[in-house]
C-alpha cells in the first residue's frame, strides 16, 4: 500500500473531514488494513484566493513546497491537498516537490464524463472560478460548466468564508438559492467544487444532483492507497 500525504489546514474542518472520508471510504476489516497517512495540517499558509485574485502578495506557493518536501521525506508516495483553489499551483508544486499530487479538478471531469454528464453547476470560491480551473479541465472533456452569476457568488463567497471558515452556523437558504439558479441553467449535477461546501452535505441532506468534489479526491486517494467499499463507487446524490 502507498503512503498518501496530506497537505492539510486549507481550511482545518475540511482537512479533517477528509481523513474522516478516507477511513468511511476504505474497505478494512481491521486497523492495520487502512491506509496509512501522513497529514501536516498548516493552516497559516497564505490564502489562495486572495493571491490568485492579486489581493494578497502573500505567496501560499512556498510554504506549500516546504509542507510537500516535508511528507515526501518522511515517506509520502502520492499527494492530496483537501483545497480545491490550491489546486492552481498544482504543476508548479508537482515539479518542486517532486511527488506525484492528485488531481480533484481532472478526476472530478473523469468521473462526470463517466456518468453522462454533460452540463455541471460550480459552486467555489471566486479564485477557483476566476482561474477557470474547471472550465479549461471540463471543456477538455465536453463537459459545460455553469457558474453563478455576480450576487449568486457573492452569496457562495459569505457562505465559506463567513459561514464556514469562520465557525458559524451555513445559512442554508442562501445555498439552495444558488444551487437553484445553477439547476434553472442547464447544470444537470451540481458540484460541491470547494472542500468548505462539502462540510454541508456532511452535515445536511441535499437534494439529488449533487457531487463533491472533496468525495471524489477521498475516493481516488483510497483507490491508489487502499481498497474502496462497493457503496462509494457512485457518489452523486440521489
Amino acid at each position: 500500500m502507498k503512503k498518501l500525504g496530506v497537505l492539510g489546514g486549507l481550511g482545518p474542518m475540511a482537512t479533517a473531514y477528509f481523513l474522516q472520508l478516507i477511513v468511511e471510504m476504505t474497505d478494512a476489516a481491521s486497523d492495520q488494513e487502512h491506509i496509512e497517512i501522513l497529514l501536516h495540517s498548516k493552516p497559516r499558509i497564505p490564502d489562495r484566493t486572495r493571491y490568485i485574485l492579486g489581493l494578497s502578495a502573500d505567496n501560499p506557493v512556498p510554504e506549500m513546497v516546504e509542507v510537500g518536501k516535508g511528507l515526501a521525506g518522511s515517506g509520502a508516495e502520492l499527494l492530496a491537498i483537501p483545497c480545491i483553489t490550491a489546486h492552481y499551483f498544482q504543476q508548479k508544486l508537482e515539479e518542486e516537490i517532486g511527488v506525484p499530487i492528485l488531481n480533484a479538478v481532472e478526476e472530478t471531469a473523469l468521473y462526470l464524463k463517466k456518468e453522462g454528464i454533460t452540463a455541471a453547476g460550480i459552486l467555489a470560491t471566486d479564485g477557483t472560478v476566476e482561474s477557470r480551473l474547471f472550465q479549461e479541465e471540463f471543456a477538455r472533456h465536453g463537459i459545460d460548466c455553469i457558474t453563478p452569476g455576480e450576487a449568486g457568488q457573492k452569496k457562495v463567497m459569505h457562505i465559506i468564508y463567513d459561514n464556514v471558515k469562520a465557525g458559524n452556523p451555513v445559512e442554508l437558504p442562501l445555498f439552495e438559492a444558488v444551487a437553484g439558479e445553477l439547476s434553472s441553467s442547464g447544470a444537470q449535477v451540481i458540484l460541491l467544487a470547494c472542500t468548505e461546501l462539502s462540510l454541508i452535505k456532511r452535515d445536511f441532506p441535499l437534494k439529488a444532483g449533487f457531487l463533491d468534489v472533496m468525495e471524489v479526491l477521498a475516493q481516488k486517494a483510497v483507490l491508489a492507497c487502499g481498497r474502496l467499499k462497493k457503496n462509494y463507487e457512485h457518489l452523486i446524490t440521489e
